[in-house]
């Protein structure tokens, strides 16, 4: 339910208008703003709406403590700015970066659509206004270059080579499988090849009549029965954030020798088979790292709010940050410059 009107009310506010006057500036100075912790989406949305609604018309990374607390500033934010495709979350891993353990596909696949959408916006898939984002996703490391991974896609009618098709999968980190059940994987079935997307309910079915996609279909797990037809055609962005290139194997190569302690996990991924966990030695498998923020649009506002009494956790590390409301204090307009 769209909820529009509620921020040209906010807005009308002496306090938010001031606040959204101070957003519109070349360079905004930074402000605090205390309010009770169900004014955050306002807040936020007074930033970033567009100015015929009264707001700054800005892009905004709002910052939150928890998962759960930016899935649920997301879905405020979505009805408040009346457009979901205004606002994306970007999930944080459910691992933390030193363990032996991979981040869902599920996870991945979210985090680099938005990733994409930020770098590469198409009419599609537009750049968001706003990016919600729990503080470990903003403060964790991630590979350089990540949105600028293509997708795998398709639509009914494109031309298409079978095993260019599975080589592409593969290389995108699917796992090719006899019967697909999972998110990130694909199996072939003479001129059928059925794809689980990571970002997608359901699994989907390309039939290709020799080189031509003839059709593309959802179809469900459990029985492998068509859905109808997949309006969107195949999307399928990669399944792990970090792909082992020709570069990266090389290097793992290399550090199987430098660390015996280590030679046999490097020595499965210079031979190119994934390992779990292997995200967590990105760092010395590729050659730059980067933020969050370093993606972000030049003069966004990066927003984050905290309980009374308490410091944001990224204030501790030195992250740019504005009120979200909460009761807490902050700082409002950080920009940050792509």
């Amino acid at each position: 339910m769209s909820l529009t009107g509620l921020v040209a009310l906010v807005t009308a506010d002496p306090t938010i208008a001031s606040a959204v006057e101070a957003a519109r500036a070349p360079a905004a100075a930074p402000l605090d703003i205390t309010a009770p912790k169900p004014f955050q989406p306002f807040a936020v949305a007074a930033i970033a709406a567009p100015r015929e609604l009264g707001g700054a018309d800005r892009p905004v990374l709002a910052v939150t403590a928890t998962g759960r607390e930016a899935e649920e500033l997301t879905l405020a934010l979505r009805s408040l700015l009346g457009d979901d495709d205004a606002v994306a979350y970007y999930p944080a891993w459910e691992t933390l970066p030193h363990e032996r353990l991979s981040p869902r596909s599920d996870t991945v696949g979210r985090r680099l659509a938005v990733l994409r959408r930020l770098v590469h916006p198409t009419k599609e898939a537009p750049a968001p206004q706003v990016v919600v984002a729990p503080v470990r996703s903003v403060l964790q490391p991630q590979v350089r270059g990540l949105a600028d991974l293509e997708p795998v896609s398709l639509r009914e009618g494109d031309q298409c080579d079978l095993d260019e098709l599975v080589e592409r999968l593969v290389a995108a980190a699917y796992t090719r499988v006899d019967l697909v059940e999972r998110r990130g994987e694909f199996a072939v079935r003479g001129g059928i090849v059925d794809v689980f997307p990571p970002t997608e309910e359901h699994p989907v079915r390309v039939e290709l009549f020799g080189d031509e996609v003839d059709e593309i279909r959802s179809f469900r797990v459990a029985d492998q029965r068509s859905l109808g037809r997949a309006e969107h055609g195949l999307y399928a962005p990669p399944c792990r954030e970090l792909l082992l290139t020709d570069q990266v194997r090389e290097r793992a190569a290399k550090l199987a020798q430098e660390h015996p302690e280590l030679a046999e996990l490097f020595e499965k991924l210079a031979h190119g088979h994934a390992v779990e966990g292997m995200e967590s030695l990105a760092p010395v498998l590729v050659d730059e790292m980067e933020l969050l923020l370093d993606l972000m649009p030049a003069g966004t506002h990066v927003l984050a709010g905290a309980e009374p009494g308490a410091r944001p956790r990224g204030d501790q590390q030195g992250v740019p940050r504005g009120e979200l409301g909460g009761g807490g204090r902050g700082r409002q307009g950080a920009d940050r410059p792509r």
